[in-house]
């Protein structure tokens, strides 16, 4: 059963969404409330598994990653042991940031992220000779437009 939840706690998400690192005292602040209350929210919240894990956010480039390839899987196998075995590739993989099963041509979409086509050239070999797919398409994102994982409240 989905947990309710009101305009103060959409406020709540909101602040945390722009910068969770800020004090409670600051986003009580910004919701209008006191410490105590927004504390307990924020808790409810999380326990409601509505709040995931709390990270941050690295730039990418500036840490030498340079190139993000947005990668189109065609595949011919849709048995669960291919699955298994192409789930356990991907996760065991830090490059790939995002892996999307869809629906239409393609199977997949991977977003993965790398210093260079080299790097990528290196990871799309290791990927191949451990699954067998029937077409990879790699598209190479020229900018980064807009990214965010903060849901529209």
């Amino acid at each position: 059963m989905p947990v309710r939840i009101d305009d103060t706690d959409r406020k709540i998400l909101a602040a945390l969404q722009r910068d969770a690192s800020r004090s409670l005292d600051e986003i009580a602040a910004e919701v209008g409330s006191s410490k105590t209350p927004v504390w307990n929210r924020i808790r409810k919240l999380r326990e409601a598994g509505i709040i995931g894990q709390t990270t941050v956010i690295l730039d990418a480039e500036a840490l030498g990653f340079e190139a993000c390839f947005f990668v189109l899987i065609r595949t011919s196998e849709h048995d669960a042991d291919w699955q298994k075995r192409f789930l356990a590739a991907l996760k065991s993989r830090p490059e790939v940031q995002e892996a999307h099963r869809l629906a239409g041509d393609i199977d997949y979409i991977l977003k993965v992220r790398v210093a260079n086509a080299r790097a990528y050239d290196t990871f799309y070999q290791a990927l191949i000779s451990e699954v067998k797919v029937h077409n990879v398409t790699a598209l190479l994102s020229m900018e980064e437009i807009k990214s965010t994982a903060a849901l529209p409240l």
